[in-house]
């Protein structure tokens, strides 16, 4: 997926979330918005060299978006609103080994489950495999030489689990996919030391024949690919 043109500069200082102050290049000092609701253990810190994306669209309140920043080891993709879209772009190509075969990629559908309403990020039909629904994460916390997720405390993230886990019993396909958004850790697991109750509940699933994937997201010039398979340690 290629991204927006791009400006390079370095970070001040996160705040609010969802606000960091970074100074340009050009020595220009502008406030960015951060599209991530994680804790971004890792991924920041004061003078760090980040690239921002800049709208023209007068509706916004904030014209840059803070994208990446390398912390040492190369770029670690902080916006989480690319994820998705770097994967879908993959399944359509077919570039996931695991996920081959279907003829038909929907983003954001509402699974047939009774009482429970909340989406799954992609669904894969007219396939020679069962359908298939799709949760992704983006995974940026690194432990020692292992990513893991989640960075905080996910109550929504185990509810997805159980909602895949529902699917699996009901004959789908129920995949949770990690994005491992940054160039370090060979491995990824479940960061059991954050939230026990989702590492619990993820080897539950597992069990129960939830599907396990973690890929590499690999940053280039000017844009974002799904790489390789990373090894899985539950």
């Amino acid at each position: 997926m290629e991204l927006p043109l791009l400006s390079n500069g370095r970070i001040l200082k996160r705040y609010k979330r969802f606000l960091a102050d970074v100074e340009l290049d050009s020595g220009e000092l502008v406030v960015a918005h951060v599209p991530n609701t994680g804790r971004m253990t890792g991924c920041w810190e004061a003078g760090a060299p980040v690239q921002l994306s800049h709208s023209d669209n007068p509706r916004r309140k904030l014209a840059w978006t803070l994208e990446r920043v390398d912390m040492g080891n190369g770029w670690i993709g902080v916006n989480t609103q690319r994820t998705n879209p770097v994967v879908e772009e993959a399944l359509v190509q077919s570039r996931i080994a695991a996920l081959e075969g279907y003829g038909l990629v929907e983003r954001e559908k509402t699974p047939p489950l009774e009482g429970r309403r909340s989406r799954l990020d992609l669904f894969l039909s007219r396939g020679r495999h069962a359908d298939a629904w799709i949760e992704v994460k983006n995974v940026t916390l690194l432990m020692e030489d292992c990513l893991g997720f989640p960075d905080a405390v996910s109550v929504r993230g185990s509810k997805h689990l159980r909602d895949l886990q529902l699917l699996v019993a009901g004959g789908c396909r129920g995949i949770i996919l990690y994005a491992l958004n940054r160039p370090e850790g060979a491995c990824f697991r479940p960061a059991e030391e954050v939230d026990p109750d989702y590492a619990g509940l993820l080897r539950e699933v597992v069990k129960q024949g939830v599907e396990v994937l973690a890929l590499r997201l690999r940053h280039t010039e000017t844009g974002i690919i799904v790489s390789e398979t990373v090894p899985v340690i539950l």
